[in-house]
């Protein structure tokens, strides 16, 4: 089974540690396209800060994340099961699992990022900021970037498994899966209601994709199927409605109340 996280903007931000080796991170089919990303935001980030932060989004304040860029290649790492902050990740809070719910997080997470691609909790990366929707002067889009190189590693990440997919719309752009891997691609949608009426809400989403996924992780049972992962989640007390299946994959809606 392979999931699929999105990032966090929140990261913690290591003060020492080993710096980059991208020979060293996971899915080394990758290498070549990160080192073409880390080169691009190196470059940007190296030159005005001001025109840097323009082309990252980034405010006046925010000096320091263009620094923080322009060093990345020297930067202390951290583990990426570390590094992301922000409500998905402290529901997940991978930390305080016990040793085989690790394990299974190990083998089963993979966090879209717009420098490294996809990370294994385990990947020792330093601390970055650059969003999913930026286009850099070097390399153009970043989606479009990792559009082109995606496909292959994630197939095989996926094998033969269910693909859980949690991304946010910026970071599901970087890889679609095609329509043959369709009936084995589960996307999960999170809504609230209140007093009959149903919406997405960007807490109550983040919160209960970290806590679902920190249930499969204790629980341990791999389902192969979109509607056995919808079977899965109700037997663990989750509130999931199968949509029709598409080209795409089954939408599979977690209906909450509360946290």
């Amino acid at each position: 089974m392979l999931v699929l996280l999105p990032p966090s903007e929140g990261k913690s931000v290591p003060r020492r540690g080993k710096p980059l080796d991208l020979a060293s991170l996971s899915f080394p089919g990758l290498t070549d396209a990160r080192d073409e990303v880390v080169d691009a935001l190196v470059s940007l980030c190296d030159g005005d800060p001001t025109r840097a932060a323009e082309v990252l989004g980034l405010g006046p304040t925010q000096t320091e994340e263009v620094l923080r860029n322009a060093a990345l290649r020297d930067a202390p790492t951290v583990r990426a099961d570390a590094l992301y902050t922000g409500v998905l990740y402290d529901h997940l809070d991978l930390a305080s699992l016990d040793a085989a719910a690790r394990r299974r997080a190990t083998r089963w997470l993979a966090v879209t990022s717009s420098v490294f691609g996809l990370l294994r909790p385990g990947d020792r990366v330093p601390a970055y900021r650059l969003s999913g929707d930026v286009t850099l002067p070097a390399l153009g889009g970043v989606a479009a970037h990792w559009r082109g190189a995606l496909d292959p590693v994630a197939r095989e990440a996926a094998g033969r498994g269910l693909v859980v997919d949690l991304r946010s719309t910026t970071y599901a752009a970087f890889w679609r899966p095609g329509p043959d891997l369709a009936p084995r691609v589960a996307t999960l949608r999170v809504l609230q209601e209140r007093a009959g009426r149903r919406s997405v809400v960007s807490h109550f989403n983040k919160a209960t994709k970290g806590r679902l996924v920190r249930a499969l992780l204790e629980h341990g049972e791999v389902a192969a199927t979109p509607e056995a992962l919808a079977t899965l989640l109700s037997d663990l007390g989750w509130r999931v409605e199968v949509d029709t299946p598409t080209r795409s994959g089954t939408r599979l809606d977690v209906v909450v109340t509360d946290l």
